[in-house]
């Protein structure tokens, strides 16, 4: 297995300080903190090149997927504020994308829905988003993949858990 410069650290760490255990765990989480926002770059680039943010696409997909919502339920579901929801939301409305429409039986509240043009601009993108992925992903095999999802899987339970 090749080696990289976070080897060359742990090892710096394990020749000046013999007494700590396994400083590999160093490298480890500085390459996860290193892939984390390499994909946060990249999700950038992709996001920019068709007028979005990030963010603005967590709303779009959200949507997409899960149909008409509250902005509560919207800011819950991506764990922002209903402060920064509503921006977001008022920022896609005005390019088209998304519009506030009546609750059908709370005549109090509104739902969120994409509009036609931010229907076909999610199934656009989605595509390239996906194949984007599976590019990044093939640096490793069919059975790696399954390896990580299941290892980072337990290792966010792991820090979910506090």
């Amino acid at each position: 297995m090749p080696t990289d410069r976070l080897d060359d650290l742990a090892a710096q760490w394990a020749r000046v300080r013999p007494d700590l255990q396994d400083v590999e765990a160093m490298a480890v989480i500085a390459r996860l903190l290193h892939v984390g926002r390499r994909i946060e770059a990249l999700l950038g680039e992709s996001a920019k090149e068709h007028g979005l943010q990030v963010a603005d696409g967590d709303v779009l997909f959200t949507l997409r997927r899960a149909g008409r919502l509250s902005p509560g339920q919207l800011s819950e579901s991506l764990l922002v504020s209903t402060g920064t929801m509503t921006g977001r939301l008022d920022r896609l409305e005005k390019r088209g994308l998304l519009r506030r429409v009546p609750h059908t039986t709370d005549r109090r509240a509104l739902l969120i829905e994409l509009t036609h043009q931010g229907h076909d601009l999610v199934d656009r993108v989605i595509a390239e988003h996906l194949a984007r992925e599976h590019e990044w992903l093939s640096a490793i095999s069919a059975d790696e993949r399954e390896q990580l999802a299941r290892i980072t899987r337990k290792l966010l339970a792991k820090l979910s858990a506090g």
